[in-house]
């Protein structure tokens, strides 16, 4: 019997004097607009992935403050079918280090308006991309004591 196993991935909301930063990334299907976001690495939590994710992607360092909610989408074509688990997380910007490298297949982080995330729909990574933000914008805010990591869950590393 072959088990469903949905692929968990968090996103950060950084929002600063009306902007939200962004990265553009190069994928199977070109160059995609998403928020800083990823899988989680094993032994991680939700919130240790969001936090690493953000300074991988963009070089900005930030701090989880609320969750903004869990969307769920299905990615298929002829290679892959994935049901992505998405948890966005708002988080309050604590600095950047500017000489950080950014990951493999980022192109770069960006700053940009409500309605420049929306003019640029046809190339977002997900379909949540625009919908995080809208929610964020909406103040839906879920606090992050909501969220409960089992301490068997955390690899210690030596």
């Amino acid at each position: 019997m072959e088990y469903w196993k949905p692929s968990a991935t968090v996103a950060a909301v950084v929002e600063r004097e009306g902007r939200f930063l962004m990265v553009e990334e190069t994928t199977r299907a070109g160059l995609r607009l998403n928020q800083p976001a990823g899988h989680l690495d094993p032994g991680e939590s939700l919130l240790q992935a969001v936090v690493r994710e953000t300074l991988e992607e963009t070089a900005h360092r930030v701090e989880p403050a609320a969750c903004v909610g869990v969307y769920m989408s299905r990615y298929q074509d002829e290679a892959t079918d994935v049901t992505y688990l998405r948890f966005a997380f708002a988080c309050r910007l604590l600095g950047q280090e500017p000489d950080r490298p950014l990951d493999a297949g980022i192109e770069r982080a960006l700053w940009l308006t409500p309605d420049e995330i929306r003019a640029r729909r046809d190339a977002h990574r997900s379909p949540f991309v625009m919908r995080v933000v809208d929610d964020y914008l909406a103040g839906k805010r879920y606090p992050l004591e909501m969220i409960h990591t089992h301490p068997s869950c955390i690899y210690t590393y030596v």
